[in-house]
């Protein structure tokens, strides 16, 4: 069942080199870490004058969409999902 949720989270956010890509890593939120197994899907969107990129993630028991604001490097948790 897909959640909306729109709280701020921390990221942790790797960039890879040698494969020219940026990933997300780990989230925390709710004073709980979830590691990232598997990325999904990433698209970028603009509201106004501001860049923003979209993650499509999962954890081993989660599914999450986190939105990157690239004005204010802030991320933000849009939704999670108990089954994928």
């Amino acid at each position: 069942m897909i959640q909306k949720i729109d709280s701020p989270v921390s990221v942790k956010l790797v960039f890879d080199s040698k494969e020219k890509r940026v990933f997300p890593e780990e989230i925390i939120w709710n004073e709980k870490v979830y590691s990232i197994v598997k990325l999904g899907l990433h698209h970028t969107f603009k509201k106004g004058k501001v860049l923003y990129h979209a993650f499509s993630v999962t954890s081993k028991t989660l599914f999450f969409k986190l939105i990157l604001n690239t004005e204010t490097l802030h991320w933000n948790l849009e939704q999670i999902a108990d089954e994928f």
